[in-house]
């Protein structure tokens, strides 16, 4: 028998623990995780605000301690993750609490994962590359517990984190199926406190994810039908906790979409991503920011692959013109959300095309976009952004 159904992998994510007041319940998950001295990982923003220290109370009346470290960049890097690996080790803790954005939980992931390895090991020989996972030594990673304080980046439950080389100025995606955190405690009213172009900038981060899994060609559609949900979402409930904050029935959706957007891009990701990578690594920009000024222009650039895809789309989340109707619906939440209307208005620089252009060919992203991508064309779209 002959047949046209390719052969997948597929993995869906860990326990969630989804709910307001449920970072109450953070001292129980790791004690059930077996996590006896627990590191909690965050941001220099985070580390000094309420709900941080909410957190660390929970954790030292649960008799955890209250450890954190917060030297954490807006792009960690790996001096970051050294750094935090020498704390790790000295208080001889046994498991890392992720708690905050994308970078917190990507970087408690790094130290996670590093601190134990061999010294001969270095965190780049651990790219998200075929199998090179394999060279790490999976007894040594730690029990990983997230407590996301955004709603975008959905690293919650993924099985990656993102490091910048600080050499290079490239974003490495660092995978380990043990990256996978133990337990993640969604609680929405975490969020609440977010500034606004942070609420929109991680919001406009979860649409890319679902966006560009809806639109990649591989074959997942459990994911399909995840990711276009999540678009659902977002289109519901982003201008509303944009206009209020302390909307928490909105703010539950948004944490939902993003979890949604993370398992979802399992699918692929495309060319918003390999543009955004190395942009945020060179630039220091905001990543979910930079991913929501580039949507348009790509959506332009896929548009003779995904057209009728994006018909499909529109019809269900109940958008007139197909096409042409979605384009305008994100050209008009963009401009709700204060989003800068081009690569230039970013700081993004001509000059730095060409660098730009072969760090994007680079990005694993690229592989997952519907048109394929060439330098002549990604030099276009670069062009096309500014």
């Amino acid at each position: 028998m002959t047949h046209s159904v390719p052969n997948r992998n597929w993995s869906y994510p860990t326990a969630i623990k989804f709910g307001v007041g449920r970072v109450a319940e953070l001292a129980e998950h790791c004690k059930a995780a077996g996590i006896k001295k627990p590191l909690l990982v965050t941001d220099k923003a985070l580390a000094s605000l309420p709900i941080t220290a909410n957190a660390l109370a929970v954790l030292d009346a649960g008799g955890l301690g209250r450890a954190v470290f917060s030297d954490v960049d807006p792009n960690p890097n790996e001096t970051n993750m050294a750094a935090g690996i020498a704390v790790y080790l000295a208080g001889k803790h046994d498991g890392v609490i992720c708690f905050g954005g994308g970078s917190a939980l990507d970087l408690g992931k790094m130290i996670a994962l590093m601190a134990h390895q061999p010294k001969a090991l270095t965190v780049w020989e651990l790219e998200d590359i075929d199998d090179w996972y394999t060279r790490a030594d999976a007894s040594k990673i730690a029990p990983i517990i997230a407590v996301p304080t955004t709603a975008g980046t959905g690293s919650e439950v993924g099985r990656a984190g993102v490091l910048t080389n600080s050499v290079t100025h490239k974003k490495k995606i660092i995978f380990h199926p043990k990256l996978l955190p133990v337990v993640t405690i969604c609680d929405p009213a975490l969020t609440v406190g977010m500034p606004k172009f942070i609420t929109a900038g991680t919001g406009m981060d979860a649409l890319a994810h679902c966006l560009e899994a809806y639109c990649s060609p591989f074959y997942h559609p459990m994911s399909q039908g995840i990711a276009l949900e999540g678009m659902r979402l977002v289109f519901e409930n982003l201008p509303k906790v944009y206009a209020n904050p302390n909307d928490l029935d909105a703010r539950a959706h948004m944490m939902s979409a993003a979890a949604m957007g993370a398992v979802a891009f399992q699918k692929g990701l495309g060319a918003i991503h390999s543009l955004s990578h190395p942009i945020g690594a060179v630039y220091g920009t905001h990543h979910g920011t930079t991913n929501a000024v580039v949507m348009p222009m790509v959506l332009d650039y896929n548009r003779a692959e995904i057209e009728e895809r994006i018909d499909r789309l529109a019809a269900y989340l109940g958008m007139k013109g197909g096409y042409a109707g979605f384009h305008e619906a994100v050209m008009q939440l963009r401009a709700a959300l204060g989003i800068p209307a081009n690569l230039s208005a970013m700081g993004v620089q001509f000059a730095d095309l060409d660098m730009l252009t072969d760090m994007a060919l680079e990005d694993p992203s690229c592989g997952g976009n519907p048109v394929v991508m060439t330098k002549k064309n990604t030099r276009a779209l670069f062009e096309a952004c500014m």
